[in-house]
This record gives C-alpha cells, structure tokens and sequence, in this order.
C-alpha cells in the first residue's frame, strides 16, 4: 500500500528516523495552528519547495528579520490553472523579512566540494539518507514522475533502470 502526501507514518520518519524535530501532516493537521505550536518565536528560515498554501502558512508565522529561500512549488508544477503566488507578502514587509530564490546551478562550481562534505555526512550519520527506489527502464517515467505528485514516494524518488 503506498503513503499518499503526508500521513501519520511518513511524518513519523522524519523525527523518529531522520533526526527533525517535527513534522507536519498538511492534510490532518491545520498547518497555522501546527506552525504556531512547533514554532512558538515565528520561523527564522523557511526554505520552500511546496508553494501555494503552504508558503502563505508558513508566510504568517515569520520572525523579525526571517529570510524565505524559494527552491521549488510542487504544489504548482501540475496546476492546470495559473501559479497561485503568495497571498500573505506583506508579511515580508511587516517582519522586515527576505524572500529569496535558490537554483543549485548557481552553485556548480562548487559540486566537488559539496560532493566531499556531504558524503562525509552520510558516511558519520549527520546526513540520514532515505531512497525510494522503482526499477524498470525509461517507458516508466511519466507513471513513476507521478509518483511523485501523488506523493507515494518515501524518500528521493529514483528510477534504477533495468
């Protein structure tokens, strides 16, 4: 049976398995309300992959001087309807806070190094890594792409070729 975004056993990788502190349910929990009981002092650095909802959740909950790294909105990417942008802004004025894009490609210079220290990570267990890993060949990838967009994926998602 495959986990669906969020639930009650994938969150409960992240601190049990992973290290996190905690983790939130999007679906079951209210994010707002979780965000205040997790982050009492506001959040100091929000970095973003998801977009929509939960950018303008995390938006509210912002401490003085925050910064929001925007690295992605999964949230977005299958949207037949345009991009839905953050709602909540002006909270970035009100918190003196900074919203910020990040592409890894700005940084290629420095793989080899990064490629160094992470695996250093790894290998002292600072870094837990968590695979999910579908074999089959190239014709799977549209199927196994949607995966990823239904969330059944536990883990980075990786097509081993047969």
């Amino acid at each position: 049976m495959a986990t669906h975004d969020g639930g009650p056993e994938k969150c409960a990788l992240l601190p049990d398995e992973l290290g996190f502190d905690a983790a939130i349910d999007y679906r079951a929990d209210g994010v707002g309300k979780a965000l205040r009981r997790h982050a009492p002092d506001g959040i100091d650095v929000y970095f973003d992959n998801v977009g929509g909802d939960i950018l303008d959740a995390a938006l509210t909950r912002l401490a003085m001087h925050a910064r929001v790294v925007v690295c992605g909105a999964i949230s977005q990417y299958d949207n037949a309807t345009p991009v839905k942008g953050p709602s909540n802004y002006l909270t970035l004025l009100v918190r003196r806070a900074r919203m910020e894009g990040f592409v890894v490609f700005d940084y290629a210079k420095r793989y080899p190094q990064a490629a160094q220290d992470i695996s250093a990570w790894i290998t002292d267990g600072r870094i837990k890594v968590k695979e999910h890993v579908v074999r089959g060949s190239v014709d799977d990838f549209p199927e196994m792409l949607q995966m990823l967009f239904r969330g059944e994926n536990v883990g980075k998602l990786v097509l081993e070729l047969a």
